[in-house]
């Protein structure tokens, strides 16, 4: 789970919504907070590709507006997600990408579904894992499937 949180976070701040111009993204059009955090890219900015001056700006912007612990988090995070093999980032990125096809309906029960299992006691998380690993392919199907068919707690407003 943690490494399933781990990308979640990397590839929100890697695939952030907010929307820059590709055109746009020139070293002077960054401010200079941006400019503070992006220093090691600069010599070679006008070289990246759009994309990828596009995410770091948007990932800049956002570093820009963390907390000291909130930065600590993502570097660790960070640390983490290199740790990975390069199978098991493949793996994620693909779940990841499966993911954001999903209805907006599918992503918001997988989210409630994390919340409830993040916000479980240490034990009964770890009970649930050890049930799920003892399973078999089969098993585990027709628990999502009854995951699936639960009836959604309310929201709270």
């Amino acid at each position: 789970m943690k490494a399933r949180f781990i990308v979640g976070v990397a590839c929100l701040l890697l695939h952030s919504s907010f929307s820059i111009a590709e055109d746009e993204v020139t070293w002077d059009s960054l401010d200079a907070a941006q400019q503070e955090v992006l220093a090691e890219f600069a010599a070679e900015w006008d070289s990246l590709p759009p994309k990828r001056r596009e995410r770091l700006a948007v990932g800049a912007d956002r570093w820009t507006g963390m907390t000291r612990e909130q930065r600590d988090g993502a570097k660790s995070r960070f640390a983490d997600w290199r740790d990975l093999s390069d199978d098991r980032r493949d793996m994620i990125r693909k779940r990841y990408e499966e993911y954001r096809q999903l209805p907006a309906a599918e992503q918001s029960r997988i989210r409630d579904n994390f919340r409830r299992f993040k916000h479980m006691d240490r034990e009964r998380r770890e009970i649930m894992r050890d049930r799920y690993r003892k399973m078999t392919p089969d098993q585990r199907q027709r628990a999502r499937d009854r995951m699936h068919d639960r009836p959604r707690p309310a929201t709270r407003d």
